[in-house]
């Protein structure tokens, strides 16, 4: 028996044409990208971005309804160059996980290939673009006529274009931005994490209070001539409370007290005091080869120092406990009068007229008795599109798994 091996662009198409074609739009890509001296592609914001996405699925879904019969709009609504783009699109990304998506030197094959902006370069770009318009034949192709058991591919696949296409598309629009405030002072003005150029706001943020609570605080051995800290011989993390014990090589530390708030007292003996004013105290007794002793220590604060025990070469000391939750009392404000009343905290989130803001950070050096509090504030218009995309993916696996237990049942 003769087998016939099919030639290269023999009708139909299959995978051979589909990963030349792939290859040949990375090289593409690749190219313009370099002509252009490493500048990426610069997408418009809304509406112009918005109204050229609609033009584009327009066209699709008009060509691939126009022209279903055609071999060439067949191969270019088919699986086999699909995959190949999303393989092409795959190593890109994983280009992008690799290189660092920062600034790189000028005239470096870095910048010059968009390599360290690979997720707004050129190849990148036609290859999202070529797969939106493969992705977007083979869906006319089910939406009409409609069939019924055509629905899990149709909410599968329009799910995962309109994800992605709006994801891409609506990227220009997205507006993430740190607002720094001190407490008593509004700001509406963000800065973005690269540039320090300042960007109004349609809203002003007012601090009324910042707070910050930390675990307990840590006993430590610090070593100045090597400038270390030394670890127990345990290995572990030993936070301050009454009771704790600590063994280092010929030193065994008791904690006798512990006082969470506290200032120096005239006698030496800390005494208690209101948290925006006290620092952690304990007394502890320290066992060595000489004599048990026994003494307070601080960590100290912005107008309190430190306290810390000497041991010849070798000093017991006490730092702050790392944060264990911080939030900012706000109030947002349009100018129009529109305000609200916030807590801000890490990862819940406060919306304002289509804003979400976020609490970021504060004056790390100065603790909890930071004026300072770093909000984020992030717009992005076509976030509701994109969830819209992934509701409709689920609903589609969903749809999926049910028709697959109904054929079960049937067939059992």
């Amino acid at each position: 028996m003769v087998v016939v091996r099919r030639r290269w662009f023999q009708a139909p198409w299959d995978f051979k044409e589909s990963i030349l074609f792939a290859a040949v739009a990375l090289i593409a890509g690749f190219a313009i990208q370099y002509a252009a001296s490493g500048s990426g592609i610069t997408l418009p914001r809304l509406p112009f971005n918005a109204i050229a996405l609609t033009l584009f699925a327009v066209m699709t879904l008009g060509a691939g309804l126009a022209f279903r019969n055609n071999p060439l709009v067949k191969w270019l609504g088919g699986i086999p160059l699909g995959l190949c783009l999303i393989f092409a699109i795959a190593v890109l990304s994983l280009v992008g996980g690799i290189v660092p998506q920062e600034a790189a030197a000028a005239g470096s094959l870095s910048a010059q290939f968009g390599l360290n902006q690979i997720f707004s370069s050129w190849p990148f770009a036609l290859s999202v673009l070529l797969f939106l318009g493969n992705l977007g034949l083979s869906l006319s192709w089910r939406l009409i006529p409609f069939k019924v058991q055509n629905l899990q591919f149709i909410l599968f696949h329009a799910g995962f274009w309109i994800a992605l296409s709006c994801a891409i598309f609506g990227s220009s629009d997205l507006q993430r931005l740190i607002v720094p405030i001190e407490i008593g002072k509004a700001n509406n003005f963000g800065y973005t994490m690269q540039s320090d150029t300042p960007q109004p706001l349609p809203f002003s943020i007012f601090l009324h209070d910042f707070s910050l609570e930390e675990y307990p605080p840590q006993l430590l051995l610090y070593d100045p001539h090597s400038d270390k800290l030394l670890m127990n011989r345990a290995q572990a993390i030993i936070e301050v409370q009454k009771g704790t014990t600590a063994t280092w090589k010929g030193i065994e530390v008791l904690v006798l007290d512990y006082i969470p708030y506290a200032t120096p007292g005239t006698d030496g003996v800390p005494v208690a005091a209101d948290r925006s004013t006290g620092v952690p105290y304990a007394k502890v007794r320290i066992t060595t080869a000489a004599a048990p002793r026994e003494v307070w220590i601080s960590t100290g604060g912005p107008k309190i120092k430190p306290d810390a025990a000497d041991l010849g070469n070798l000093y017991l000391i006490m730092v702050p406990g790392t944060p264990k939750s911080f939030r900012s009392a706000v109030t947002v404000q349009d100018g129009k009068g529109n305000d609200t009343m916030a807590n801000l905290e890490v990862n819940k989130p406060v919306s304002f007229m289509g804003w979400k803001l976020y609490q970021m950070g504060y004056d790390e050096k100065a603790g909890r008795w930071s004026k300072l509090s770093l909000v984020e504030v992030i717009h992005d218009p076509w976030l509701p599109a994109v969830y819209l995309g992934f509701f409709m993916i689920m609903a589609g696996n969903i749809l999926f798994f049910w028709n697959g237990i109904k054929r079960s049942k049937v067939a059992s």
